[in-house]
Order: C-alpha cells, then structure tokens, then sequence
C-alpha cells in the first residue's frame, strides 16, 4: 500500500517467479487470490514468471490455471526464454504476455554472431505472437544499442542497477 500511494512506485509492475512445486499445488489460483485480498494489491500490477521447463510436465493444468490468474488481471512471463524446450506450440498456446530473453544470449552478443540471431528471432518471435520481449543481464552500452536497434525496449541488468535492498531501491525510483 506504500507503493500505491507513491506518485513514484504507483505503476510498477511486481514480478514473482513460480517455482514447478508451486505451480502443480492444486491450490494456487486460490493461494494467489488470498495473496491479492490479504495485501490489496492491484492483480494488474502482478506478472508471473513461468520457466520454459515448468511448463512440459503438464500444459493443460498450467494453462487452465493461467487463464484463471489472467482472468483476475495478473500477466505471465515466460522467463529464460530459450534456454529448455522452446516450442512454437507453447507460444501459440499459452497465455503470455512477455518472453524474457535469457542472459546467457545477452551476455555474448557483440562476440557470438550465433548469440546475435537468436536475440533477434526471439524478438521477432515475440511481437509475431503479439508478446512484450524484455531482455535480462543487460550490462554494457553496446548491448543496449543492439537491443534497442531490433525493437526490444525492455531490459534489465548491472547497466542500469544491480540488485538492491527495499530501501535503496525505494531511493532509487525516487531519484529516476
């Protein structure tokens, strides 16, 4: 409730990684909605991130559950995007909202032509499939130049802060 009543903090979106275990909890639409009821916070400013390996034990589930969570207003990410079992049928199946480009692609792009192509498929991917791609480990000027030069406008990483404590981090927006 501090955040929503700061001109600063009030349109941030929170994202929260769910684990495999959480995920298959035949509960956790349920524990997700008293989460929202217990704090008050606004479902629209909740994303989910899912990984890609989270996803193959049982799409059906997942999916079912993903559209309950969306239906309350709360957005998906697939995260690490690219690292396990990309599949063109999860793209078209799941409801995503955001793929995020793994590190490991960003981290090697100025050197690995190989890095630099998949960067860019997965961007085009994304916006095919009507996603926001935001790219993580973002940690120099000429990534950020790549990036932006193939139209993902979303990025994380050491080039714009390292992780920070609640309270440096309240500085920080304040000072953005």
């Amino acid at each position: 409730s501090d955040w929503a009543d700061n001109p600063a903090t009030s349109s941030l979106q929170l994202s929260l990684n769910a684990s495999a275990l959480e995920l298959r909890q035949p509960d956790f639409v349920e524990q997700v909605q008293r989460a929202i009821l217990v704090t008050g916070i606004n479902p629209t400013l909740l994303k989910i991130e899912l990984t890609e390996s989270l996803l193959i034990d049982n799409v059906y589930d997942t999916v079912a559950k993903m559209n309950a969570l969306k239906a309350l207003g709360i957005s998906f990410s697939m995260d690490d995007f690219g690292t396990a079992y990309s599949s063109l049928a999860y793209l078209k199946q799941l409801p995503l909202n955001q793929l995020k480009i793994d590190q490991s692609f960003i981290r090697d792009l100025g050197e690995n032509p190989s890095n630099a192509a998949l960067v860019q498929a997965i961007i085009l991917m994304g916006r095919t499939f009507g996603l926001d791609v935001i790219a993580e480990g973002v940690e120099d000027e000429a990534q950020l130049a790549f990036l932006n030069l193939n139209g993902c406008h979303a990025y994380q990483g050491y080039l714009f802060s390292r992780p920070l404590p609640l309270a440096e981090f309240e500085e920080f927006v304040e000072r953005v």
